[in-house]
């Protein structure tokens, strides 16, 4: 099995957009739609995915929520969590930040741009 990324994202436009570029790249990708989903199935994995790039603003549970309990789990503290979002006021980027973003990419995004910071993260 490749390096896993999994996609949370609620517009089904963009979440198709990210999973085809990532999976041109060679990366397995697995995606959800809303926040409480991914945070449900990411608790239940035997092991956790390479990275995780996520939407802030979300159905269920929000991206910030999302991340903040990805860094509280002791199984997947670890992860790399990119944000990708609409949102990109100063405030919204350091609070990104402080809850442990790995990242931080806003919309309108170049999907190449994406590409290679999910590249960095997963070394």
């Amino acid at each position: 099995m490749g390096t896993e990324i999994v996609v949370v994202e609620d517009d089904e436009g963009v979440r198709d957009l990210v999973a085809y570029r990532l999976r041109t790249d060679g990366f397995d990708v697995t995606t959800y739609e809303d926040g409480r989903a991914a945070w449900e199935a990411l608790v239940s994995r035997a092991s956790p995915p390479d990275a995780v790039v996520t939407d802030v603003m979300l159905p269920g549970i929000d991206g910030l929520t999302l991340l903040r309990r990805i860094r509280g789990h002791d199984g997947l503290a670890s992860v790399p969590v990119i944000l990708l979002t609409s949102r990109g006021l100063e405030s919204d980027v350091t609070e990104a930040f402080a809850s442990g973003a790995t990242d931080y990419l806003t919309k309108p995004f170049r999907p190449n741009e994406l590409l290679a910071r999910v590249r960095r993260v997963v070394g």
